[in-house]
């Protein structure tokens, strides 16, 4: 069973999501590529954070998941005190469980929260804020509104 997120759906969570996560007080945002880019950018137009850096994992190609998850890229945090990792969903929970472990152990005194705008009951991780409860694959607009455009 597949769900489509629609841009407008999108809009009105990052809204609600901006305003939950807001009393966190992040002076940076670290984006889990790619599933977290759009979301990153716009809570970081939100809550007006200029330091938006990115770490990149596969797990999935496509609907298929891999044995193992790999990590690529380095995060700078180091004049940071609090760090908001984004992502669009907690599927599995295999990604930013390990994400936020690797993060903790690299920056010993740096707080960090998680958000995602969905979250899967399932998930061996919960996200700090999050917005929907998925219970489908979830088809994000920019993935399927931008594929095979002529």
């Amino acid at each position: 069973m597949k769900q489509y997120y629609s841009y407008e759906n999108f809009r009105n969570d990052t809204q609600k999501l901006i305003v939950e996560v807001k009393k966190f007080k992040a002076d940076a945002i670290v984006s889990v590529a790619r599933g977290g880019f759009t979301l990153a950018h716009c809570m970081a137009e939100g809550l007006d954070i200029r330091d938006v850096q990115s770490i990149r994992t596969e797990l999935y190609d496509r609907e298929c998941k891999r044995e193992e998850l790999s990590l690529f890229g380095e995060c700078h945090l180091l004049h940071v005190n609090r760090v908001l990792v984004v992502d669009d969903i907690a599927d599995s929970g295999e990604t930013l469980k390990y994400i936020m472990n690797y993060l903790q152990e690299k920056f010993p005194d740096v707080s960090f929260k998680s958000c995602a705008l969905f979250y899967k009951k399932t998930s061996i991780y919960e996200p700090d804020f999050w917005i929907n409860e998925a219970d489908a694959w979830i088809e994000f607009f920019w993935e399927k509104d931008f594929t095979q455009v002529s």
